[in-house]
Parts: structure tokens; C-alpha cells; sequence
């Protein structure tokens, strides 16, 4: 004897939707960690001094003022080893 088509139809269905709930509480998991981490990171920024919206800027900045700096010292150095 067969099984109903009909039932095996809805035990199908009746899978998918389990494993759509599992697939979505994993993604809402995963979802509150990453906004977790974004939050931090936001946090550590504001620390800083910087928004997402600067901190392209105060990258270039500081990148500017190494480069300033290592021109200095490379300067210092050569005029130490003239005299």
C-alpha cells in the first residue's frame, strides 16, 4: 500500500516550512550579532573622534601627517650625516 500523495505532499510542505523557520532564526541570530558588531564599531569611532561620514577624511589626514613626519626625519637624518 501507498502512501496518499496528497499526504506526502503536505509532509513535504511541512518540512520546507521547518527548515524555513531554522533558516530564518539563524539569519535573525546572525542579524543581531552584525548589528552587535556595528554598534561597537560605531562606538569605538565616536571614541575616536570620527563618523563614517569622516573617517575617509581623518584617514587621509593622518596618512598626510605620516608622510610629513617621515619627510622630517628622513631630513634630520641626512643633515645629521653632513656635518
Amino acid at each position: 500500500m501507498s502512501v496518499d500523495p496528497v499526504v506526502q505532499r503536505l509532509q513535504t510542505l511541512k518540512q520546507k516550512v521547518e527548515t524555513a523557520k531554522t533558516e530564518r532564526a539563524r539569519a535573525e541570530a546572525r542579524m543581531e550579532e552584525l548589528q552587535k558588531q556595528r554598534d561597537q564599531i560605531l562606538a569605538q569611532m565616536s571614541e575616536a573622534g570620527v563618523t563614517p561620514e569622516t573617517i575617509d577624511q581623518e584617514i587621509q589626514r593622518l596618512e598626510d601627517e605620516r608622510d610629513r613626519l617621515l619627510d622630517e626625519a628622513e631630513q634630520l637624518l641626512a643633515g645629521g650625516q653632513n656635518a
